[in-house]
């Protein structure tokens, strides 16, 4: 049996594919959740938002092919009218015209239906929540893998950011110190985001003829967007507060927030039904906080992931260990298609 930790895209992408091949596996995930860094919601109206990865464009090939074997469509984010640029804080907004530029798209239903397509083709029962990885231990002839059960398998695939294995799981013998180091300079995609989302009964700044985005290098909302669903019936915007602005409490931040936003796209933003956010530093299972700063991508996609160690015994996976868009849902998906090829090969 192989071993999986985590059920994020990449580690649900190598079990998809270990299931057609009909090869025994678990995912271990700490969470209560599968999905990891996908995190479609539903808020006011039942209004599908995204509060993790969301935007994905035409050079994705493998997330596209997947998305197509799955029977998923996508559609372009909505950008018709006039947008909003915010040069500081104390000045007002411009209305600029977003020159045409390739499609951004995202998935009809939400990014998490990526997810549950995937659960549904491997089966829930091979998926244990709740179950914290804490130390793997390598024999010759096998892998120990303890949380709060112990697991016995031939391989294991870290399927989790680096720096979170790095940092929280102990290995015996010791995880090489090259590997080790390098794992914990890597920075972890959406580690320091903060989402935010508004849903309305309508969306008024269509009516308006403004396309909902807005560009600020003040803040604390820095970039906002349209997040309209395809059906064209449920409405919101959505985007990023500026990291800086986590020291604050939430309620500090929402009003910071609504404050910018009704200067902005004027009194009828008073009108939302519901506001959230998701600060991504606050996740346990993917922020840990480095000893030095760490820049955007840095070393994701570095080489050292892409071998096997303990005598193939060991894999890793995830966004950042790709040498294919790390730091991106296509990241994610190819460095799963890559894993399992890799497991394949050595089932041989």
């Amino acid at each position: 049996m192989i071993i999986i930790i985590g059920a994020g895209l990449s580690g649900l992408v190598t079990a998809y594919r270990l299931k057609s091949q009909g090869i025994p596996f678990k995912i271990l995930e700490a969470r209560n959740r599968v999905g990891g860094r996908i995190n479609t919601v539903n808020m006011a109206y039942n209004t599908p938002v995204e509060m993790g990865a969301t935007w994905f464009n035409g050079s994705h090939k493998n997330l596209k092919r997947l998305l197509e074997e799955l029977h998923l469509d996508y559609y372009d984010q909505y950008l018709e009218g006039i947008s909003y640029f915010q040069p500081f804080s104390n000045q007002p907004a411009n209305s600029i015209t977003v020159p045409t530029q390739p499609s951004s798209y995202r998935v009809q239903g939400g990014t998490s239906a990526i997810i549950r397509k995937l659960v549904d083709k491997i089966s829930q029962e091979n998926i244990i929540l709740n179950e914290q990885v804490s130390s793997i231990e390598f024999s010759e002839e096998s892998v120990r893998v303890r949380g709060i059960h112990a697991y016995t398998a031939s391989k294991v695939i870290l399927a989790l950011p680096p720096k979170l294995w790095a940092s929280n799981i102990e290995f015996r013998p010791n995880m090489p110190m090259d590997v080790k180091s390098i794992a914990l300079q890597t920075q972890t995609w959406m580690e320091e985001s903060i989402k935010v989302a508004l849903t309305f009964k309508k969306g008024f700044w269509r009516e308006q003829g403004f396309s909902g985005t807005l560009f600020s290098n003040g803040g604390p909302v820095n970039e906002l967007y349209d997040h309209t669903n395809f059906e064209d019936d449920k409405f919101a915007l959505c985007g990023f507060i500026k990291p800086g602005f986590r020291s604050l409490d939430n309620r500090k931040r929402k009003d910071l927030v609504l404050a910018q936003l009704e200067a902005i796209f004027g009194p009828e933003v008073k009108n939302f039904a519901e506001y959230s956010e998701q600060v991504w530093s606050n996740e346990r299972y993917t922020f840990v906080q480095s000893k030095s700063d760490l820049y955007p991508h840095q070393n994701q996609g570095n080489p050292i992931f892409q071998k096997s160690y303990f005598n193939e015994r060991l894999l890793i996976s995830s966004t950042e260990t790709s040498s294919n868009m790390p730091g991106y849902m296509e990241g994610a998906v190819s460095s799963g298609e890559v894993t399992a090829a890799k497991l394949l090969s050595l089932q041989q």
